[in-house]
């Protein structure tokens, strides 16, 4: 099987759920990865902002983000812009994802390309 997980998240509302969802999505890409399955993690929209919070050492999930973190795509090009969070997922060294021309954007990841391609999306 092929899981894409989409993490919309805001880190910034500073709540429990926000946590909670990214933290989940996490777990969720583990799970995917530690039983051989093909998984890839993007974060888009607000969830753009955890680019920059879950490379902190100090961040509660950061543990579970490095173990992780080869199956990140990357973050949405065109969502960072809008979420203030572009020099922070360029910082992170994460990949900014653009292949959907949205109008009026500089791209967003293509969610149909995703399915074209035999992903199952999950979104948190």
């Amino acid at each position: 099987m092929k899981n894409a997980i989409i993490v919309l998240s805001d880190p910034k509302s500073g709540s429990e759920e926000a946590l909670g969802r990214v933290f989940n999505a996490l777990a969720a890409a583990y799970d995917f990865k530690r039983a051989g399955e093909e998984v890839t993690l993007l974060f888009q929209g607000a969830g753009t902002r955890w680019a920059g919070e879950l490379t902190k050492p100090s961040h509660p999930a950061h543990a579970l983000y490095k173990s992780v973190e080869d199956t990140v795509a990357g973050v949405s090009c065109g969502c960072a812009d809008v979420f203030g969070a572009t020099e922070s997922a360029k910082a992170s060294g994460l990949d900014m994802l653009k292949d959907n021309p949205v109008p009026g954007t500089s791209g967003l990841p293509s969610l149909r390309k995703l399915r074209a391609d035999g992903y199952d999306v999950i979104v948190f």
